[in-house]
């Protein structure tokens, strides 16, 4: 199976787990899926491969479905709950960073085969973490900030408070994943990279994250619909 074939069947499945967790769990699942992306993005970002010709790291889609989980709290729930998600993830980051870290001060046993693989992994993880940290809180919050304003603005102009759902959604994802491909990549990866590498892989990352970000509107409209029928029932 190609890497773009991957990458198409995980971005639907990922963004459809959002919804199923959204429909049995409601918002609470949303939360739990910002702690499950935040985790495992920052661990699958270590990967890099070859898709659609250029080079990128993987972790951008499970991050992308964060930032379709705000929009769905802030259309259905409003400011205060997709800022309680960001929080989440940021509590999520941080604690995850001193759980792995404590990881590697263990002695292994002389059977053990794993630790040189978990230090592997994780002796990166603190950069990656931090890094990801950061840029988290600053788009995060740009996006929310960037929705409500947006829905301000059509609200007024408009006077219809449920039209141009796609307008806010794609307006304030593709604005805050174009600083999330330029900050977290220059964090992560400024001296671990040629600049070459380094400037493909923030271009690529912004591709997919605006391709995310078109393939997520359907997505938002089909959870308002299945708020507006089971309103937390």
């Amino acid at each position: 199976m190609s890497n773009e074939l991957i990458l198409i069947l995980s971005l639907i499945v990922t963004y459809s787990t959002v919804l199923i967790a959204f429909r049995i769990f409601k918002k609470q699942g949303l939360f739990l899926w910002t702690s499950i992306a935040t985790i495992s993005s920052n661990i699958e970002v270590l990967i890099i491969v070859n898709a659609f010709g250029v080079e990128m790291t993987l972790g951008n889609i499970l991050f992308a479905s964060t930032f379709l989980v705000t929009d769905i709290l802030s259309e259905c729930y409003g400011k205060e709950d997709a800022k309680k998600a960001v929080s989440l993830g940021i509590a999520t980051s941080f604690i995850f960073i001193i759980i792995s870290q404590s990881w590697l001060l263990y002695t292994p046993n002389e059977n053990d085969f794993a630790m040189p693989s978990i230090k592997t992994i994780f002796s990166n993880t603190p950069r990656l973490m931090l890094a990801s940290l950061l840029t988290y809180i600053i788009v995060q919050f740009i996006d929310v900030w960037l929705y409500h304003k947006l829905w301000s603005i059509t609200d007024k102009k408009w006077n219809n408070h449920k039209k141009y759902l796609w307008l806010r959604n794609n307006g304030s994802t593709m604005t805050s994943q174009l600083f999330n491909a330029i900050l977290f990549n220059v964090f992560a990866f400024i001296d671990v990279y040629e600049t070459k590498t380094l400037l493909s892989i923030i271009l690529s990352s912004y591709v997919i994250f605006f391709a995310t970000s078109l393939f997520d509107t359907p997505f938002v409209y089909l959870a308002r619909k299945i708020h507006t029928k089971t309103i937390d029932k």
